[in-house]
């Protein structure tokens, strides 16, 4: 599907399945890291953090050091976005599909909340300030059909997709992140425009938001086919309602 995003002139890394001994061997690299305390995240860190950035499967950056966002992409980066060149496409099965810069986005209703961020891996920072635009005010701004059902985004690092059914998508929790940490979003983070699924794991927050597509039903994303699941629930630590099963 043409999801009407740009890719960057840098070379794109595809992400190559991983092994399962590897992804066991990280994970548990990432328990011991919790466990340990600082002296085992301090040596991870020295060890991971050169390669860690350049990581194809995006992996290695998963792993935690102490309350902190670890930084990290499945590709060699993403170009760096500003007022003038940043663009999110709003498009698929829409009656009026939109092309939005930061200032459209920024002068639409702004909603805020302090949520959790969980990596799937095991790692948590807590209580981060986030700020932005409802995903469902987003997707109400093009009128989708009825035959839209789920949404599909795409990154503009040109390589990292995820989706949500409509419903999730629709949720109060699930912004167009502009803000976070009390500032705009940092290209690191993702910025300066990134999705925030604040019920969901990490993954499914993507960075460096480019496209979004509404689709007749759920695209897997990058991580799915690799063996991560198609709905990521944290649980009721991080604002997911007991009977939120879709």
């Amino acid at each position: 599907m043409d999801s009407g995003v740009m890719r960057h002139e840098e070379p794109d890394i595809s992400g190559a399945p991983v092994g399962r001994r590897i992804f066991l061997g990280l994970v548990v690299a990432g328990a011991a890291g919790i466990l340990g305390g600082g002296a085992i995240q301090k040596g991870l860190s020295a060890v991971m953090g050169p390669i860690g950035n350049h990581d194809p499967t995006g992996l290695i950056g998963l792993i935690p050091l102490g309350n902190n966002f670890r930084f990290y992409s499945v590709t060699t980066g993403a170009p760096r976005k500003d007022e003038n060149s940043y663009e999110l496409t709003v498009g698929g099965l829409v009656d009026t599909p939109r092309t939005l810069r930061l200032q459209d986005l920024r002068a639409m209703p702004q909603t805020s909340l302090v949520r959790d961020f969980q990596c799937v891996t095991g790692w948590r920072v807590p209580e981060v300030p986030w700020s932005g635009v409802r995903l469902s005010d987003v997707l109400d701004s093009v009128s989708p059909t009825a035959e839209a059902t789920a949404v599909r985004f795409t990154s503009f690092d040109g390589t990292y997709t995820e989706s949500l059914t409509m419903e999730q998508a629709r949720r109060d929790d699930v912004i167009v992140a502009l803000t976070m940490l009390d500032g705009p979003v940092k290209h690191d983070h993702g910025g300066p425009v990134r999705l925030y699924v604040a019920p969901m794991y990490g993954y499914k927050s993507l960075k460096w938001l480019g496209g979004i597509e509404l689709t007749s039903e759920v695209v897997p994303g990058y991580w799915e086919p690799r063996g991560y699941s198609i709905d990521a629930w944290v649980g009721e630590s991080n604002g997911r309602d007991d009977d939120a099963t879709s």
